[in-house]
């Protein structure tokens, strides 16, 4: 799959979404990608994650042990991942603002990680993600997420192998062009909700 036909099958669920959207990163863009529509569909998420899967097989050096993903946006594609890799998937949570593994997870020191998001756009959340799970003694090899939405500029402190990388534009909430000022912001994001 390319990107291209990525974004296609985001199309086709109607997770291709234009207007003014507030994202996770706190940066403000034209274009967001919901992916719950996309994940509501089982056929289609093992479509994307069955190729991503296989980048990701071609792409690393080394076999991971687990899959773990940064709740929420990550727990399906992670799982999923998991399933077609033939790994355990577990995930981390945030807790008090930090992500952590909580519901009896557990990594060992050494263990091989490969991290699972749905898309980065700035690369925080993964960064949070993969600084909690080197905290535990664990080893991440790589990221793997559907869409890199930074067209590669985004920065995991891993490799990271993305399925579809295309670079939407992006604004901080002080630097906004005109046809986005004159749109109502809407947040769509998970990254504020409430365990």
């Amino acid at each position: 799959m390319n990107t291209e036909d990525v974004l296609n099958e985001f199309r086709v669920a109607g997770a291709l979404l234009e207007g003014h959207f507030i994202l996770s990163s706190g940066l403000h863009s034209p274009v967001f990608l919901q992916k719950a529509k996309v994940f509501a569909d089982a056929e289609r998420t093992a479509k994307l994650c069955k190729a991503l899967s296989k980048k990701v097989k071609a792409e690393m050096g080394e076999v991971p042990d687990v899959i773990v993903s940064p709740a929420v946006g990550g727990i399906i594609p992670g799982y999923e991942m998991g399933r077609q890799m033939g790994l355990p998937a577990i995930y981390v949570e945030r807790e008090e603002g930090k992500f952590r593994l909580r519901r009896g997870f557990a990594l060992t020191p050494g263990q091989k990680v490969l991290v699972v998001e749905d898309i980065v756009t700035t690369g925080l959340s993964s960064r949070e993600c993969i600084d909690a799970l080197k905290a535990t003694g664990a080893t991440v090899l790589a990221e793997a997420c559907l869409i890199d939405r930074s067209g590669g500029n985004a920065d995991v402190g891993v490799p990271l192998i993305a399925l579809a990388s295309i670079e939407f534009p992006a604004y901080a909430p002080d630097d906004l062009p005109t046809e986005l000022e004159s749109i109502p912001a809407t947040k769509p994001g998970s990254r504020d909700l409430k365990a």
